[in-house]
């Protein structure tokens, strides 16, 4: 099953494997920039365009796996954890949830995907269950689903995009000291428009924020400066094609801006939680590995910070181009989340 990310910027795919040895395999991944406006606060608004890119993106990764994974954003998402009575069968269960998601949607539930699963027994209540419930307008999920059949995939698993991530995550998190067990966690997305922020404490969310602040900002940066176009822009940030001065005077001022707001980001958790520090602060999304973005985030912060290679610790496979592969790896977190739910039916 392929992971197929669609962001506002760009379509992502990945492909793992397992070797004989149950080792995990990176076989394929690819990227394909979309245009600004196609995709805006998560709704497709040039269909036709962003399946055709989806089209693209299939054919240069040379899969020819069918099944995917895709995701929406935590945004179009209504999730809830409640708490049922144990020993129910399964059919009780299931109406027993959508008597209780009636009082969490406001949508008729006719117009809705829902859907849920039993996390275990309750903490507080013994021999009753914590159930999560998403659900999601139906709509927004057969947007996805015929993005996914335009390019002649069939599509098994709708995820949540920050679900996703902390898939992804999880991995990363178990390579930590004493497994990560304990740790503090802060997530950072940078996206193009959006950097969202998550607070991981062994699988829990503790706190979660998104930030209008992003990648695209720096591109404007560089259209101010230049007078490139926008296109010219965005492909120049890529491979790096800009004049002598474009570190100091265009760089240097957008990387302390973004650990600025990471700095805040970080102080509106420790004002609305009961924490006061993180343990270790990980950089994900496409802007996430600008130069001396880490050391910066250190530095301010004090707080050890890395930049996210979601494929850390597996084997790579033939079809991928290393160099390529590393360079945009942060930019990989979600669809690698998503194609791990392979191995988790």
């Amino acid at each position: 099953m392929l992971g197929l990310d669609i962001s506002s910027s760009s379509v992502k795919l990945v492909e793992l494997g397992q070797d004989k040895a149950g080792n995990l395999v990176l076989e394929r991944c690819a990227i394909v920039p979309l245009e600004r406006g196609w995709i805006t606060d998560g709704n497709i608004e040039k269909f036709d365009e962003v399946a055709d890119a989806v089209r693209r993106l299939v054919k240069k990764s040379g899969t020819k796996t069918k099944n995917v994974a895709m995701a929406l954003p935590p945004s179009a998402v209504i999730t809830k954890k409640i708490i049922l009575p144990g020993g129910m069968s399964d059919q009780e269960l299931e109406m027993q949830v959508e008597t209780e998601a009636n009082q969490y949607i406001p949508f008729p539930l006719d117009e809705v995907s829902l859907d849920f699963c039993i996390v275990g027994p309750s903490a507080t209540s013994s021999g009753d269950i914590e159930v999560l419930i998403a659900a999601s307008r139906r709509e927004k999920v057969q947007d996805i689903q015929g993005l996914a059949e335009a390019a002649g995939l069939k599509p098994v698993i709708v995820d949540v995009e920050s679900y996703a991530s902390r898939l992804a995550t999880g991995r990363l998190i178990e390579n930590l000291p004493n497994k990560g067990v304990g740790s503090i966690v802060a997530l950072f997305e940078v996206g193009a428009l959006t950097t969202s922020m998550q607070v991981i404490r062994n699988d829990e969310v503790l706190y979660d924020r998104d930030q209008a602040f992003g990648g695209a900002q720096l591109t404007q940066l560089i259209v101010r400066q230049y007078g490139f176009s926008l296109e010219e822009a965005e492909s120049k940030k890529r491979s790096g094609e800009l004049p002598d001065d474009y570190e100091s005077s265009v760089l240097s001022p957008f990387v302390e801006s973004m650990v600025q707001e990471i700095g805040r980001a970080l102080q509106f958790f420790f004002t609305s939680t009961p924490h006061n520090k993180v343990d270790y602060v990980m950089l994900a999304g496409g802007s996430a590995a600008l130069p001396g973005l880490t050391a910066a985030v250190t530095q301010h912060t004090t707080f050890a910070c890395t930049l996210v290679n979601p494929f850390e610790g597996m084997e790579i496979g033939e079809g991928v181009r290393l160099k390529k592969m590393t360079r945009e790896a942060p930019s990989y977190l979600t669809s690698c989340g998503l194609a791990l739910r392979r191995f988790m039916q």
